[in-house]
């Protein structure tokens, strides 16, 4: 039985970019034309629709606590319709009084003074895809932005009244110098950002770059650059709480920190998906994935998408997949609350990484030691079925 229905979060998959970039292994397609973006809000609302009348009951009276429009590059579409999208689906779904809606942007996709569009459509977050300030590096991976671009940028969505912003960073690119990965770092804590996102380049499968690998610094080394630029985001105030997360004090990220603790959200938009909780378990919802199949099918239940109930054997290792994530880990009472599992389920799993020593050894806490951050996807395996 499901103790306690976690929070609730939205998700809006926007699909276009200008063009994808070698390493992305995300359901993003380069724009060809003029994509249809207002019809593409219309069918946005009619699959918020087929959700809840699938999951109505089981979201019950919960409010929407955050809202992420990820991508694709979410800013392509104008204010305007962002916030025709946010007026339909709050007169579908209670919203919580401080929200936090988060709109992905690219530095170069965003025109002069569209960030008080975005306020004004109730945009309150926007996390940037900067993933570096070298010139060069950008180049490299594909981006459309130069780093003054990126600067900007930030400095408009400052300007507009935006005042929580997000940077991402990506460091191991290819033939990075730990010199170069640490003025990335600088240079963004200078624009004074209330969290910074920082992820090492991984080689995805069908991707460009995993077709044609670039020099990338090897493993040593990769590990060399997150540990000094750890110190050096922590020497400037930004607290590491996930793997590849820090914030200003009280600027977490919302959103992501309820799919860490396994909080249900509705995804909606081509190649999202959904996790809810009913009567009958955890249920995850997908929704296909090209933007033309998705538009076709009028957000139809049946042509839109599927959705499967996630197996007792699966459910530690989900669970496990994302609460180990974070640096504090877990209340160790939530594994049974989330889902509807016994404590004694994982118990064998638990003692084996504590006696590695991968988890630390406190029976109220689910939490990785710094070992066990090292080797966290061997902590996360040790909970497969």
């Amino acid at each position: 039985m499901i103790l306690v229905p976690p929070p609730l979060s939205l998700y809006v998959h926007m699909p276009w970019c200008v063009r994808k970039c070698p390493y992305c292994d995300f359901n993003s397609h380069g724009v060809r034309g003029t994509p249809a973006y207002a019809e593409y809000v219309d069918v946005l609302l009619a699959d918020l629709d087929a959700d809840l009348r699938d999951f109505g009951e089981a979201i019950g009276g919960r409010p929407v606590e955050t809202v992420f429009f990820g991508g694709g590059t979410p800013s392509l579409f104008a204010p305007e319709l962002v916030g025709r999208f946010l007026d339909g689906a709050r007169q579908r779904l209670a919203f919580a009084t401080h929200a936090e809606i988060t709109l992905e942007t690219n530095p170069g996709t965003v025109e002069h003074g569209r960030f008080d569009g975005y306020l004004a459509a109730g945009v309150n977050r926007i996390s940037f895809g900067v993933q570096s300030f070298d010139n060069e590096k950008l180049h490299r991976l594909g981006r459309i932005h130069s780093a003054h671009e990126a600067e900007d940028a930030v400095r408009q969505a400052r300007d507009a009244g935006i005042d929580n912003i997000n940077i991402d960073l990506m460091y191991a690119l290819p033939e990075q110098t730990l010199e170069g990965a640490l003025d990335d770092v600088q240079r963004a804590m200078a624009l004074a950002p209330t969290h910074i996102s920082h992820y090492q380049l991984t080689l995805e499968p069908n991707t460009a770059f995993a077709a044609n690998p670039p020099p990338l610094p090897d493993d040593d080394a990769a590990w060399a650059i997150q540990e000094a630029c750890e110190a050096s985001l922590a020497a400037g105030g930004y607290g590491q709480y996930e793997v590849s997360a820090y914030a200003a004090t009280g600027r977490r990220c919302a959103h992501n920190l309820n799919y860490w603790r396994f909080g249900d959200y509705l995804g909606i938009g081509a190649g999202a998906h959904g996790k809810i909780t009913d009567a009958t378990g955890v249920r995850r919802r997908w929704k296909t994935r090209l933007p033309a199949a998705y538009l076709a099918s009028s957000g139809q239940p049946g042509r839109i998408g599927g959705d499967n109930l996630v197996g007792a054997d699966d459910l530690p290792f989900e669970y496990m997949l994302n609460a180990l994530r974070l640096i504090d880990g877990v209340p160790a009472a939530d594994f049974a609350e989330r889902t509807g599992l016994a404590a004694d389920t994982i118990a064998p799993a638990r003692a084996a990484c504590i006696a590695r020593g991968w988890l630390v050894d406190d029976p109220v806490v689910l939490r990785t030691t710094p070992l066990g951050q090292r080797f966290l996807n061997n902590v996360i395996e040790a909970f497969m079925a």
